[in-house]
């Protein structure tokens, strides 16, 4: 007995070739098809974005910068005075600017190489040789000693100093000067009036 041919098989016989068909199509399709990428335009974008994003940030940095220098400044300033200080209670005077010299009059200038010598301990005005203010060779954005001795502020820029030579307890310190009720006055020299700072506020 024969059977029959089913009709359904007959339509998957005739459905085969075309499926086939569609798996290899797909399969070509998935092969060539590119990976995503970004356009031209989309990285021009990017990095538009990063270079404002950039500008803006470097304000902030440059000022977070100027304000730790200032208080490196700030500090040097009170330690010299504090330095001077303790000079006068171990010796009973006030430390000289320069070799030699005994002043009776108020002095108000640059903080000289035998000043620093002095309270570094490494002059003969500090027989002892005591060290009151610790100085190291100068780098930019730290301060310290340049080559001839002279003590700068982060900047490059001169400390200046008043002495009370005449121990009225009155001083001409600062920039602009004033008239102060201290022995030692410390004040750095710059530019800026947003950048000095002094030993007694």
């Amino acid at each position: 007995m024969t059977s029959s041919p089913n009709p359904s098989d007959s339509k998957l016989a005739a459905n085969q070739p075309f499926d086939q068909l569609a798996a290899m199509t797909s399969t070509t399709i998935k092969k060539t098809t590119r990976p995503q990428a970004f356009t031209l335009i989309e990285l021009l974008v990017v990095i538009s974005i990063i270079a404002i994003l950039a500008s803006l940030a470097f304000p902030a940095v440059n000022g977070a910068l100027d304000s730790a220098k200032k208080t490196t400044a700030k500090n040097a300033a009170v330690q010299i005075a504090n330095a001077v200080v303790a000079y006068e209670t171990e010796y009973g005077r006030l430390p000289r600017t320069s070799w030699g010299s005994s002043a009776t009059a108020d002095y108000s200038g640059a903080i000289t190489a035998n000043l620093v010598g002095t309270l570094s301990g490494s002059t003969n005005d500090n027989p002892r040789g005591i060290v009151f203010f610790e100085t190291a060779a100068y780098k930019k954005g730290k301060g310290g000693t340049n080559s001839t001795g002279e003590y700068l502020d982060p900047w490059g820029g001169t400390y200046r100093i008043a002495l009370d030579f005449n121990y009225d307890n009155t001083i001409s310190a600062g920039s602009p000067s004033a008239s102060i009720r201290k022995k030692v006055g410390v004040w750095n020299t710059n530019s800026s009036s947003k950048l000095t700072v002094n030993s007694w506020d």
